[in-house]
């Protein structure tokens, strides 16, 4: 069964990221903090596609539902944002 420290580091793995976090305890279904500087100048569509690329097949084999909140570090360090 797949656990939110597996899917933290399949994350980690498959992006550059500065701070990640990870909830869900199901093994199906997952909330994700992500925060990357690869997001830089794209919309938050393009920043989870990002992440659905860094997951791979997982995606559809052994993730069910992600819910992502994606920021990058310059977002993320504004108080307002978290």
């Amino acid at each position: 069964m797949l656990t939110a420290n597996n899917l933290r580091d399949y994350i980690m793995s498959g992006l550059t990221c500065d701070h990640v976090e990870v909830q869900g305890d199901d093994g199906q279904h997952f909330e994700a903090v992500i925060v990357s500087q690869q997001f830089a100048g794209k919309n938050k569509i393009q920043q989870h596609q990002l992440v659905y690329l860094a997951l791979g097949d997982r995606m559809r084999s052994e993730i069910h539902a992600l819910a992502m909140r994606t920021f990058t570090p310059q977002a993320w360090a504004r108080p307002a944002t978290k």
